[in-house]
């Protein structure tokens, strides 16, 4: 009988930096990203998907962290809060989530600012609801949300008028 693959060789580039491991095939990206990168900013909450706290960026697209493997990331470019924030990519939503007060805790806020700049992204304007329904599935329990939709559309209003 075969011996079932128990560990796997990846290489990634994370935040724009070649990355090769060896991870065991069962071991999620966020804990992977957590426990072996040491980049803590992507949060692990429910482990189901739901509450968004792992969100991080794969080849450009906003993707929950507990719901793919490691192994399933293999070749691919990853972008986490501590790479976005290098980057200076969302120095504009992080200032507005500062002058709208729309962190408190600070656990959601990582995944909220990777899914408003990803919205920001593709809809340089979007409305209220459309920034509501972007952000609602990340869970954030101390704000009501509000605020969070506040600095959102400030940013929003702040590339409307530049374009």
């Amino acid at each position: 009988m075969n011996e079932p693959v128990k560990n796997m060789r990846i290489i990634l580039r994370v935040n724009g930096e070649a990355v090769e491991a060896e991870v065991p095939v069962r071991r999620n990206l966020v804990d992977f990203l957590r426990g072996d990168l040491g980049l803590t900013g992507s949060h692990v909450g429910c482990e189901h998907g739901v509450c968004g706290a792992c969100t991080v960026v794969v080849d450009g697209a906003i993707m929950r962290g507990c719901l793919l493997l490691a192994v399933q990331a293999d070749r691919c470019d990853i972008e986490t809060i501590e790479g976005a924030d290098e980057s200076g990519r969302i120095a504009a939503l992080q200032a507005a989530f500062h002058r709208r007060n729309a962190l408190q805790c600070g656990f959601c806020t990582p995944a909220m600012l990777l899914t408003a700049a990803a919205l920001l992204a593709q809809n340089g304007n979007p409305t209220r609801d459309e920034i509501r329904e972007c952000l609602s599935g990340n869970f954030c329990r101390c704000t009501g949300y509000q605020a969070i939709v506040d600095a959102v559309a400030e940013v929003a209003e702040v590339v409307e008028a530049k374009a």
